[in-house]
């Protein structure tokens, strides 16, 4: 009796004139599912806590952020194939515009992803070619503006990031959090330095100039983190997951927690992935796996964009393809509809607004609910939960938690 567990990342937001993306959306489909299930909304981590992707991820999962995370590298690290061992410090890594004389500490940002840049391989191939450093390292290619940069052979994870995480301001130097850490803050800065050396003189780069596209000339850091210790998912459960997602982080904590990643071919993790295929790999994977995580990126890009009608339009344009959920037999299988956090477009960024969450099955008690939006939700039987509680609500709805006491 499997649990399909569909992630729409950054989908709820903050109301404009009284109205969001989602409320306006036309969505016949996920408003069939709110007025056949259960609503409510959900704190992914906590009441006011701005999730991140990674930890609200980990909590939907069932595992205490609090308790597992270090940082978000080691996650991006596995999503994009690095097998990440114990004692490295992995990092999140933009590709990124700086404009300004001098080092790269001395230059602005004004462009975080550089264009949102998706041909990176061959800028990621000559910084490893020309960038040498006293230990060893990795650097892969993530989807989009994204990579993963690993170091080996050090012995602190606890460093501040080179990312600035705003426009305008100078890429920060790298400080470390401790004395073990400052040879690790050492390194990150020389292969900023180094790296932006290397990027500013590419062809790709100067081709992109010639086009008025932003150049990517530098790399941006952040995450540092180790791989956490943490027990598998069926270890846990008893149950067998797996993830379906083209965005590197969601990958990685699906593998790090033991979860089998499936490929599907179109995924992109923007708005121009394969939703019918993702849905339809989906279905298929309800036979075989007793979780399924199916994760769209899209509207949470199209929120950093601050691009209400972009974000209102991809989820009309989810919605058509969820129509194959309302085909399922709800008395084998629990259907659940949510976000991971919201990213409001007049925000641009993650808040702590709870999410709305909608859960379909045959054992659920019906509310009154039938709209499946941030407006309507609360309305609903769930009341409020906790990301740390979703699961074991399903599993109880499908008899599969054990009683607690006598």
């Amino acid at each position: 009796m499997p649990i399909l567990l569909v992630i729409v990342d950054g989908m709820p937001d903050r109301p404009i004139n009284g109205k969001t993306p989602l409320s306006v959306a036309k969505k016949p489909n996920m408003d069939k599912i709110a007025e056949l299930g259960i609503n409510g909304i959900m704190d992914t981590i906590a009441p006011g806590i701005r999730p991140g992707s990674d930890t609200s991820h980990l909590a939907l999962l069932g595992y205490d952020p609090h308790k597992y995370y270090t940082g978000r590298g080691p996650f991006e690290a596995a999503g994009v194939g690095i097998d990440v061992k114990p004692g490295d410090v992995a990092f999140r890594v933009n590709f990124a515009t700086v404009k300004g004389e001098g080092s790269i500490f001395d230059k602005v940002v004004v462009d975080r992803r550089a264009g949102r840049i998706e041909n990176t391989e061959e800028l990621i191939k000559a910084i490893k070619e020309e960038v040498k450093l006293p230990v060893e390292y990795e650097l892969k290619r993530a989807t989009g503006h994204r990579a993963a940069f690993v170091l080996r052979g050090v012995e602190s994870h606890e460093v501040t990031d080179t990312d600035p995480k705003k426009i305008g301001a100078k890429v920060k130097v790298c400080k470390p959090l401790n004395d073990k850490a400052t040879k690790v803050a050492e390194i990150v800065n020389e292969f900023m330095q180094k790296a932006h050396e290397v990027l500013e003189r590419h062809p790709l780069n100067e081709e992109r100039e010639k086009k008025g596209l932003p150049k990517a000339n530098a790399i941006l850091l952040r995450g540092a983190g180790v791989v956490p210790k943490i027990e598998s998912f069926k270890d846990k459960f008893g149950l067998n997951l797996a993830v379906i997602s083209a965005t590197a982080l969601i990958r990685g904590v699906g593998k790090i927690v033991g979860g089998k990643l499936i490929d599907v071919k179109g995924a992109t993790g923007n708005r121009f992935t394969n939703i019918e295929a993702k849905v339809d790999s989906a279905i298929k994977a309800l036979k075989d796996f007793d979780v399924v995580l199916l994760h769209f990126k899209a509207t949470d890009e199209l929120g950093h964009d601050g691009d209400f009608n972009g974000k209102k339009e991809f989820i009309e344009k989810l919605d058509m393809y969820f129509s194959k959920f309302l085909e399922l037999d709800y008395n084998e299988v629990c259907l659940i509809i949510t976000s991971d956090h919201s990213t409001p477009v007049s925000v641009r960024e993650h808040t702590a607004d709870p999410v709305p969450v909608a859960i379909l099955n045959n054992s659920v008690r019906r509310d009154d609910v039938k709209i499946f939006s941030e407006f309507e939700a609360y309305k609903g039987g769930l009341c409020r939960i906790r990301g740390l509680d979703l699961l074991n609500i399903a599993r109880d709805l499908l008899n599969l938690i054990e009683k607690f006491g006598a």
